[in-house]
């Protein structure tokens, strides 16, 4: 069983949206920091966003203003909603969890985004 699944990625314009799904199985969800990475090629993998077991949030600069993270622990699953892309945006999204008590980590296989004219 995967642990997380990442989903809707693909091709977007530039200024265009997305909307990235992460469903989580086989842990305690609401217990878990969630958050979202990207790695372009060539790159490191470094943060996008992430949001706290109640609710805060934390964003990069590069996307505050244009990207919004949240969570529904009713589904088990974190959302992305990527807006005003642009070519800059484009890389492999990672979904991950994390719960520092335990010292426990969880990575989703990524996703593709590209944006492009």
């Amino acid at each position: 069983q995967v642990p997380l699944v990442e989903s809707g990625g693909g091709f977007a314009q530039p200024g265009g949206s997305l909307r990235l799904s992460c469903a989580a199985s086989g842990f305690v969800f609401k217990y878990y920091i969630m958050g979202w990475y990207r790695q372009a090629p060539g790159k490191e993998r470094d943060l996008v966003a992430t949001i706290t077991t109640g609710g805060r949030t934390n964003y990069a600069d590069s996307v505050k203003g244009r990207f919004t993270i949240s969570r529904d622990n009713a589904k088990n699953t974190v959302y992305l909603h990527m807006n005003s892309l642009t070519p800059e945006d484009t890389a492999v999204y990672y979904c991950n969890a994390e719960r520092t008590a335990t010292y426990t980590y969880y990575w989703g296989q990524g996703t593709q985004v590209t944006v492009s004219p």
